[in-house]
């Protein structure tokens, strides 16, 4: 970790906040309070404790933000050229660069990772926007063949005004997914980032005014998601919605974007298998095992939640995975640990309640299944790094999102078994396959029903790659050129000569 990052967490650390910190939304290229005067709470989960507040807003400042998109769309940002929003976007990547640490910092605290964790993921959010700034100028329709007599292309245009719902899990890496594609399409964005993690969205914003962005085409509003989600998806001024978060969530969204006939992107929830089988490198295996699940504490809707593995090696993991899992270090996202709090107390005792329904159910963990605190304050939000082997394909440890560091382990005989065993799910987001048969590995990957299949390493890839949902995971792909696309309306153009 930089020196200079060190120091500013451990800064933070000591102070319980960030200097600096926003408190009001971004509209219009500028910070303004909510109508209503309205605040909330920021908490930092490492400590259960308050560190920031921050505006409360509702449907009179989503309708300023839209209003401030649309005029935005309608002005300088819909005639600027590919290649001039291309710069802006280049410029953005370099300014979030130039701001790591603090965001890095601020991530951590709101998040209640570890700053590592979080400092890649600016990292990532910086390359988001590199990357799409290289697509800006190459975003290029087709030409039809009708014959001779007829001319035939098709246009890409910016769908409109796009609202982004920002889970609270990795605020500042889905935003940045969601705005810089849409950006780089040439539409306008309102974000609504999760109430528990607003600041990293509302940083990027200013972040990105300084590097050139025009006022209005990026506005951020916090609030709950009742009170200036609800509002947001289901305005009549926006043109698509991407939203990331639960499945019941996700199902009310489109019920409201479908009033206004409004496109919709759905990243939802994932009960992602990883399988092993017999012929894998098994210290690769059991590194990709432990980043799956216990990365972010487990709150990642890719995380390898489940562990199906082939039986004749079943033992072996087990025991290597357990001793891994026992040497994981819980502590304030500051300080770097191995594993960091959950987000909140609402959803410590979420997963909690997975793992007491489970031992109501006859099932004992190997290890962990608690709740806990930061040995070093006695403060925080933990959860122990708990594991469940050899449980049946009904049983709920299966079959539903736990959001925490719980990981179930399903015994295969083979790659057949374990094929029917990952597919056993109504998820379909993620799969890791880790064999040293690269015929047994496309064979999975082909099978498999996911949106992403990750071979060999668990998270492979990076923006490039496209990345979203089958079944209740949801629908649409961001990330690559495909996330892209998402952002764009074909128009086709026929002309007789």
């Amino acid at each position: 970790m930089r020196a200079s990052l060190a120091e500013l967490a451990a800064r933070t650390l000591a102070a319980g906040t960030l200097e600096g910190l926003p408190d009001r939304h971004w509209i219009d290229g500028g910070w303004h309070g909510a109508r209503a005067g309205g605040t909330m709470e920021s908490w930092d989960a490492g400590t259960a404790r308050p560190y920031a507040r921050f505006a409360a807003g509702d449907a009179d400042d989503i309708a300023d933000a839209v209003a401030s998109a649309r005029a935005a769309f309608a002005g300088p940002w819909g005639r600027m050229t590919p290649a001039e929003r291309g710069r802006i976007l280049l410029a953005g990547a370099e300014a979030i660069r130039r701001h790591a640490d603090r965001l890095a910092v601020a991530e951590a605290l709101d998040v209640g990772k570890p700053v590592g964790e979080a400092d890649g993921d600016v990292r990532g959010a910086a390359r988001a926007f590199e990357y799409y700034a290289g697509a800006v100028d190459k975003l290029q329709g087709d030409s039809i063949p009708l014959g001779n007599g007829y001319i035939a292309f098709t246009l890409n245009e910016p769908v409109g005004v796009v609202a982004q719902v920002i889970p609270w899990n990795y605020p500042l890496s889905t935003a940045a997914r969601g705005i810089a594609p849409a950006l780089a399409a040439g539409c306008t964005v309102v974000a609504k980032p999760a109430e528990q993690t607003p600041m990293s969205a509302l940083m990027l914003a200013e972040i990105l005014a300084g590097a050139g962005l025009p006022p209005g085409v990026l506005n951020v509003v916090t609030g709950t998601g009742a009170a200036a989600g609800a509002p947001l998806v289901a305005h009549a001024g926006v043109d698509h919605v991407t939203f990331t978060g639960s499945v019941a969530t996700g199902r009310k969204v489109m019920q409201a974007a479908a009033q206004n006939i409004t496109g919709v992107t759905l990243e939802l929830g994932g009960k992602s298998p990883v399988v092993v089988l017999a012929d894998c490198d098994l210290d690769q295996a059991v590194d990709g095992v432990i980043g799956a699940i216990f990365e972010n504490a487990g709150q990642i809707c890719s995380a390898g939640s489940r562990l199906v593995v082939e039986r004749s090696v079943h033992a072996e993991m087990i025991e290597r995975v357990m001793a891994r899992a026992r040497r994981l270090v819980m502590g304030h996202g500051l300080r770097n640990p191995t594993l960091g709090p959950l987000n909140s107390a609402e959803h410590r005792e979420r997963v909690a309640a997975h793992v007491d329904g489970a031992r109501a159910r006859g099932l004992t963990p190997l290890t962990g299944g608690k709740r806990a605190v930061d040995p070093e304050t006695g403060l925080g939000w933990f959860f122990e790094p708990t594991i469940f082997d050899d449980v049946a394909p009904a049983d709920p440890l299966v079959q539903e999102e736990i959001f925490g560091p719980v990981l179930t382990i399903q015994v295969a005989e083979d790659a057949g078994a374990a094929l029917a065993l990952a597919n056993g799910t109504e998820y379909g987001l993620v799969a890791g396959v880790y064999t040293r048969d690269i015929g047994a590995a496309l064979t999975l990957a082909r099978d498999v029903d996911a949106g992403q299949v990750y071979i060999n390493e668990y998270f492979a890839g990076g923006i490039e790659t496209p990345f979203g949902g089958n079944r209740l995971s949801g629908f649409g792909r961001e990330k690559g050129l495909e996330g892209l696309r998402a952002y764009c309306k074909v128009k086709s153009v026929t002309a007789r000569l």
